[in-house]
């Protein structure tokens, strides 16, 4: 049976290693967003079930996103995987630090998932949320990290009320909450530490949670961590 995957965030780390992993199903249909459209034709140059897409969230072209699920839809499986860190000490960061934070960590994935809906399959459609167990309550936190780890909470908190909301739909949503990641997001983070976990084996996994969880979990927060870092 064909399905439909989006996945925001796509041109490098996680997003760039689940749109290869989604790929190697010919049943798949995998459609990728992101800023850098060139990375990701280079990347999936030659996957024929693999198209590209620009999308800024930051400042999202409306019309076009919603034109691009549509041509694409029925959508079965959004993975919303965009992310953005500053590594800044509290009393440095400025104000346009905590705006694009949020701006791109939980406001624009709000948007997207918003302008998703109508565009999804009715029989049944999961979206995942990806966030950090910086956001994760009760977890280790690091200095620097305020706009990205309190960004990445508020993730968390959209699951579950979203969950709530749409209980009595077709529409499941859950969030993982990733532990580190080798990364150029995680480099920028932890200059020097390296990760047990590369993109691809962290790719694998959310796939397969993708394709199988959404009918056994809703609204859940999940920590997936070897380590943080």
């Amino acid at each position: 049976m064909n399905k439909t995957i989006a996945v925001i965030g796509a041109s490098t780390g996680i997003g760039k290693a689940l749109v290869l992993e989604a790929a190697k199903n010919e049943q798949f249909k995998v459609i990728a967003f992101a800023r850098k459209t060139d990375l990701m034709e280079k990347s999936f140059q030659g996957l024929k079930n693999v198209s590209c897409h620009y999308l800024d969230l930051e400042n999202i072209n409306t019309e076009k996103f919603s034109s691009c699920l549509k041509l694409a839809g029925p959508i079965d499986f959004l993975v919303n995987n965009a992310g953005y860190l500053v590594n800044k000490s509290f009393h440095e960061m400025d104000k346009n630090d905590l705006i694009k934070s949020y701006q791109v960590n939980i406001i624009g994935i709000m948007e997207i998932t918003q302008l998703s809906l109508p565009h999804l399959n009715n029989n049944f459609s999961h979206i995942v949320n990806i966030s950090s167990m910086g956001g994760f309550q009760g977890s280790a936190k690091f200095p620097g990290l305020t706009a990205y780890s309190s960004s990445k909470a508020a993730i968390c908190s959209f699951t579950e009320v979203f969950a709530e909301e749409y209980k009595q739909s077709n529409i499941k949503m859950n969030c993982l909450c990733l532990g580190a990641v080798q990364t150029q997001m995680l480099e920028e983070a932890f200059p020097g530490f390296i990760a047990e976990v590369s993109p691809k084996d962290m790719a694998t996994y959310i796939f397969d949670f993708v394709c199988k969880q959404g009918k056994f979990l809703n609204g859940k927060i999940i920590p997936v961590s070897l380590s943080t870092p």
